[in-house]
């Protein structure tokens, strides 16, 4: 264990982030010089090699979710240590990490996180994988091997196919051996989804009445759900008798209250509502899963879909491409 902080003497003087000073559109961002950051105990300081963008720090910074401004935004990164605070055990300077658990900040040349939230990236995983990755891919994986394991042969339904966690989510549970049924609003986006390995694309309008049909009318083991308001009920349609629906977002609105003899009605069903923090609880928890989520990598089971990469500086072009849907797949920053 460290006794003092190790802190190179030949470290950059200053960091750049890329912040809003105020609410509002893409526009209020800029990116500016500050003082590096040191870190403080049990903590790494990280050289920034890319940021995963997400649609929350969209919200964060058009003030629909109130933050303090200036705000830097970003929890999900990946680069390498390059300092550590006092008593930090985990992650040495030199090794690359990736983290999705920082609490603000890697939109920036240079971020720190918790050592016990860093992990450790493989040799055979690019800095632009491992920044891609750790959201997303940590959500499917509890998703399916926590929340309710998938056996090899079992149907399932997810929604939003072509999406981020959806497409992890249908290369995950297809190397598992289930079968996959998954809904997508477009053409485009069902061929999106196609390519991930679905079994089946639906539309959203009849989704449960098809389920039903490629069920031959048993329904499917469980349904992960990740819209919310405008999906619930066909998710409940969708269950064949004790099946489980994961409510594991809510990005149509959040579902109205839910008489619980409804469960017992159509077939003592059981419903849950997860997050991704419950299931990174300790140290061998997350090393467990993103050993795993490395491993479907390099084995190839897993591609991501990097759909944009940008200068730190153009965060702004990215979240207007986010927000206009110009984009699919992950998007990244790199200083």
């Amino acid at each position: 264990m460290n006794e003092k902080n190790v802190f190179p003497e030949d470290l950059p003087g200053a960091a750049r982030v890329t912040r809003a000073d105020q609410a509002g559109g893409p526009e209020v961002f800029t990116t500016v010089e500050t003082p590096l950051p040191e870190p403080g105990p049990g903590q790494v300081l990280v050289e920034t090699r890319a940021a995963g963008v997400n649609f929350i720090e969209t919200y964060q910074r058009s003030g629909v979710y109130p933050v303090e401004y200036p705000f830097v935004p970003g929890t999900e990164g990946a680069g390498t240590v390059i300092a550590q605070g006092d008593g930090t055990e985990g992650p040495q300077i030199g090794q690359r990490v990736t983290t999705t658990e920082a609490a603000t900040g890697t939109y920036a040349s240079h971020f720190l996180v918790d050592a016990a939230k860093a992990v450790t990236v493989p040799d055979d995983v690019s800095d632009e994988q491992a920044a891609a990755l750790p959201l997303q891919g940590a959500t499917a994986h509890y998703l399916i091997n926590s929340t309710y394991r998938v056996a090899p042969g079992e149907t399932v339904l997810t929604h939003a196919g072509a999406g981020g966690v959806g497409q992890i989510l249908t290369q995950l549970l297809k190397a598992k051996g289930a079968r996959v049924i998954t809904t997508t609003s477009t053409s485009e986006k069902a061929e999106i989804a196609q390519a991930a390995g679905a079994d089946y694309v639906l539309t959203y309008d009849t989704f449960a009445d098809q389920v039903r049909e490629i069920t031959k009318g048993e329904g499917v083991s469980v349904v992960y759900d990740g819209v919310g308001k405008d999906t619930f009920t066909g998710s409940l349609e969708s269950l064949g008798v004790r099946g489980t629906l994961v409510l594991f977002g809510g990005a149509s609105g959040q579902v109205p209250p839910l008489d619980l003899q409804e469960l017992n009605r159509r077939g003592g069903l059981f419903v849950t509502r997860p997050a991704l923090h419950w299931y990174l609880r300790n140290a061998e928890e997350r090393a467990w899963r993103f050993s795993e989520l490395f491993k479907s990598l390099t084995d190839g089971d897993l591609t991501l879909n990097i759909g944009g990469t940008y200068p730190l500086s153009e965060a702004g072009r990215a979240h207007d491409d986010l927000e206009a849907r110009r984009t699919t797949g992950k998007l990244l920053l790199t200083p």
